[in-house]
């Protein structure tokens, strides 16, 4: 599943024809790092490929005063197309992918214990500082928010919060582990 590639197509079947700059911006208000791993900084060159494939068409460059110029796209029927697979696919794709954390734990046998204990704290202080940026974006509603949006946001906080109470249940039972002492 290429997230990238579901959310130019999506944006462009959306909103229209737009430049490279418009979908790092449209990435960046939608705040698509809570539901995606669509990086904004790869759009340019998700844009090419797209492109070169025939799922996006340049339809025209814009430069707007001393800026640079900018290529807008437009979404083509194969890129329609595109999107309704890639759509399909995100919807009846149901993997829950391994986290590498689980491979490192299962091979921990020989790590002192107040080791994988500062790991783990570690963890779950990063794990509740997203969880907090996730509550600060609950509590301001961007233009144009939805219900949809919210439910996205939401899905996030409760993944969130799992992978805390986790990291948490592994922290307690450290001791119980087979582990050197």
């Amino acid at each position: 599943m290429n997230e990238t590639r579901l959310f130019v197509l999506a944006a462009l079947a959306k909103r229209g024809p737009m430049h490279g700059h418009q979908l790092r911006r449209d990435a960046r208000l939608d705040r698509a790092d809570l539901w995606s791993r669509v990086k904004p900084g790869s759009l340019y060159g998700a844009l090419h490929r797209m492109s070169d494939e025939g799922l996006i068409r340049p339809l025209r460059t814009e430069q707007p005063g001393a800026q640079p110029a900018r290529t807008v796209y437009e979404i083509t029927d194969e890129g329609q197309r595109e999107l309704r697979a890639l759509r399909d696919e995100a919807f009846t794709d149901v993997a829950i992918r391994p986290d590498p954390v689980d491979l490192a734990l299962a091979v921990s046998a020989d790590l002192d214990p107040d080791l994988l204990r500062g790991y783990l704290t570690d963890r779950i202080a990063a794990l509740r500082a997203r969880a907090a940026g996730i509550e600060h974006q609950l509590d301001r509603r961007w233009p144009d928010q939805s219900t949809v949006d919210d439910l996205v946001v939401d899905h996030a906080r409760i993944r969130i919060q799992a992978e805390i109470d986790w990291h948490e249940k592994v922290l307690a039972d450290v001791d119980k582990l087979d582990m050197p002492r």
